[in-house]
């Protein structure tokens, strides 16, 4: 984790890293203002948070209360010598709690990662260089061997230089990548997070056999994501770059919107317009791009190459944001490898939906075949080990696709997780279900998994696949567990040159009577995109019309601009907010695609709370002390807010009752919640406070760091996309 540090008055210093800020300061003997703890008291308090972390952890999967739970931690200094400590940790356990379970917390605290990384001792690299934020790969230390050559199957190169290759794309970029973390907890599967540190919400996930496939699997994703800018899918992209020459791609076309609202000509072909269109319902403002929101340019779209015949087809960058969400992109060695990775995933996600909804029953891999793979055995061994059955299954569905199925039961909870793999080698296959499945997972993450059931529409629920897309928790039917399989067992093989393998999986596909269109992306290393319509999605294309995400446009810039919105102007917001049956608990952040920080009252606000404070600033009392009572009941808002809003109840009961005075009350309601509090709630009623927490800002995202560092972040890509262009 990257953490800049500026220096304040006197002896204060500011450490900023993700959406937090801590100050730091030295005590007054110290010639410090003994405003803040100090940078060593902080590294004292992060043992004894981090053991209590652990505490906590534990307990709440095994539903014990932590109520008389106390936790303590002393430092005791060696006179002779102050740097030589120990810590001592105490822990106060009510008599209710069970040996067993004293053991465990113990155990438990045993593993705080501050414990573990001081006990192993950190080596400190203290270095002079000439710009921070060109130092790009300060972080990515794990870096294998250079001299040594590792080939895996599926990659034309040896990992090493592949690595190397995407490490330098992005060093040229100016992008400083981190690892946040490792995963290994059985043999022969590794898995890490990387991000951006600048921008830590451009993150990916790796996994391997090694730490140098997992390593290079999170690099390529990093380089698939940014080729088909999907970081900043839903995302605001602010008004510079939505009035540049080009937003998404050079190569990219804008059709101007007819004026009848009808699908301009051009979009599509007919194939798709059968698919995405077949009502006649579907008009040129759904197709509006919700990154640049720029109406008056028209539709955004994306140049894709048919299969079939090679013709260039234009996709609206709209519609392949709301349908297919990652589903397709990768990035490889060359554009056939790359490719084969983008098919792999396709039939992975849409076999193993077929598989779910229709509940069909799979064979399992005979335990002969899983010998002939002794480290992929060695790791489901692990599993098994640590009390969780693993059944391997095949879910090629008679030799027809190339995917595998690895399914993990927790005793411990009833629950069960099915990882799917695909790639046309059944060795490969078969390790991608398995590293799939403990993808930045611990054992305790294994507790979370849903249990299965008899219910066939909780199955075949759209949400549910939406689920196992996005982190494989989605439910799947007990059905999947019988020991009657509707396929035999079929030890297939795809395998090949890269080129073969591609036009297997594109026969397949044509064998399904599916089209495929194809993008392939240069401008940062080699990187594809392939879409099938009717077969890749990830959302019903229904959400083109019903919920897409470009109805930000009808809310973004009132809501940003709220502050200097007039009274009619406020009253057609929220007119509009209450007449688009959105539901009240959907978060201002997914409304109008602007990343504000969690921690303040935009990061936190609903589409409940917005019309409580539009209703509150129109003097709308009564409809507010409705929706009120409606925020109390059901919100799970910080408690300081929460506590504004049961004072703010009160008054306004006291404010709707012609017997009351608030004059009476006043001084036992501050007495309770607290003059700050009831300054607040007094004058949002009479109208001397207006949307009391929300921060001014505008179109131009004044003060909304977060959301600013993710434009930062996609300038980057499209300058190198513009200088290349030029070229």
């Amino acid at each position: 984790m990257e953490i800049k540090v500026n220096f304040l008055d006197n002896l204060k210093l500011e450490a900023k890293f993700d959406d937090f800020t801590v100050i730091a300061d030295q005590p007054i003997r110290y010639k410090g203002d003994g405003s803040a703890p100090g940078p060593f008291d902080y590294f004292l308090a992060s043992s004894a948070l981090c053991a209590a972390y652990f505490v906590k952890v534990y307990c709440a999967s095994r539903d014990i209360p932590t109520d008389d739970i106390r936790l303590s931690q002393n430092n005791i200094v060696d006179p002779e010598d102050r740097y030589n400590q120990i810590f001592q940790i105490q822990v106060e356990l009510p008599e209710s709690i069970s040996e067993k379970h004293r053991e465990g917390i113990l155990r438990s605290i045993d593993r705080c990662t501050v414990k573990k990384v001081v006990q192993t001792g950190p080596t400190f690299k203290v270095e002079t260089v000439a710009s921070l934020e060109q130092d790009a790969q300060a972080m990515l230390i794990a870096k294998p061997n250079e001299s040594s050559n590792t080939f895996i199957l599926g990659k034309d190169l040896p990992l090493e230089q592949t690595i190397a290759n995407m490490t330098n794309i992005l060093a040229d970029l100016g992008m400083k990548i981190e690892i946040s973390s490792w995963r290994n907890i059985v043999p022969n599967v590794w898995s890490l997070h990387i991000r951006d540190a600048a921008s830590p919400m451009c993150f990916t996930n790796g996994k391997g056999s090694t730490k140098e496939s997992a390593l290079c699997s999170a690099l390529g994703e990093f380089i698939e994501r940014l080729n088909c800018n999907f970081f900043y899918n839903d995302q605001f992209f602010g008004q510079d770059i939505a009035n540049s020459e080009f937003v998404h791609y050079p190569n990219e076309k804008w059709f101007p919107l007819e004026d009848d609202d009808a699908l301009p000509v051009g979009i599509l072909d007919e194939y798709c317009l059968d698919i995405y269109n077949p009502d006649e319902e579907l008009q040129g403002s759904h197709l509006i791009d919700t990154n640049s929101g720029n109406i008056e340019r028209g539709i955004c779209s994306i140049p894709y190459v048919r299969h079939s015949d090679g013709k260039t087809v234009y996709f609206p960058s709209n519609l392949i944001e709301n349908l297919f969400l990652s589903n397709g992109m990768s990035a490889g060695n060359n554009f056939e490898e790359a490719k084969v990775q983008c098919l792999s995933e396709i039939f992975e996600r849409a076999v193993k939906r077929q598989i779910i909804e229709q509940e069909i029953v799979l064979p399992d891999v005979p335990q002969a075949v899983l010998e002939k793979y002794p480290n992929i055995l060695a790791g489901i061994q692990g599993l098994e080990k640590q009390g969780f059955p693993v059944v391997v299954k095949d879910a090629s569905l008679g030799g027809q696709f190339p995917v595998m199925c690895v399914t993990l039961m927790n005793p411990k909870t009833g629950g069960v997780f099915a990882s799917f793999g695909a790639h046309p080698s059944f060795e490969v296959a078969l390790e991608r279900s398995l590293t799939e499945l403990l993808q930045g997972r611990s054992f305790e993450g294994l507790n979370d998994v849903p249990k299965p059931t008899f219910n066939s529409m909780a199955v075949s629920e759209p949400e549910n696949f939406v689920e196992h897309f996005v982190d494989s928790t989605g439910i799947i039917s007990w059905k999947f567990f019988s020991a009657k399989h509707d396929y035999d067992f079929v030890e297939w093989d795809f395998s090949g040159t890269n080129e073969e393998e591609c036009s297997a999986l594109f026969g397949i596909l044509e064998d399904l009577g599916k089209e495929a269109y194809i993008a392939e992306f240069s401008d940062l290393g080699i990187a594809c995109r392939i879409l099938v319509p009717d077969y890749s999605e990830v959302y019903p294309v229904e959400d083109l019309i019903w919920d897409n995400t470009n109805k930000a446009l009808h809310y973004r810039e009132d809501i940003l601009n709220i502050h200097s919105l007039n009274e009619e102007q406020l009253a057609c917001l929220v007119e509009r907010l209450e007449e688009s049956q959105l539901d009240n608990y959907s978060d201002i952040i997914s409304l109008i695609g602007i990343e504000f920080d969690e921690n303040t009252v935009w990061g936190q606000l609903t589409i409940l709370e917005l019309k409580i404070l539009i209703y509150l600033a129109l003097g709308a009392l009564e409809e507010a002390a409705e929706l009120v009572e409606t925020f109390l009941q059901y919100n799970d808002n910080t408690p300081a807010r929460v506590l504004f809003y049961q004072a703010m109840s009160t008054v306004l009961e006291i404010a709707l009752n012609e017997d009351l005075e608030i004059e009476d009350y006043l001084d036992n309601l501050t007495r309770m919640f607290g003059t700050e509090v009831m300054d607040n709630v007094v004058g949002s009623i009479n109208g001397d406070v207006t949307f009391y927490g929300l921060t001014k800002t505008s179109m131009n995202l004044e003060g909304l760091d977060k959301h600013l560092r993710l434009i930062e972040s996609y300038k980057k890509l499209h300058q190198a996309r513009k200088l290349k262009a030029e070229k």
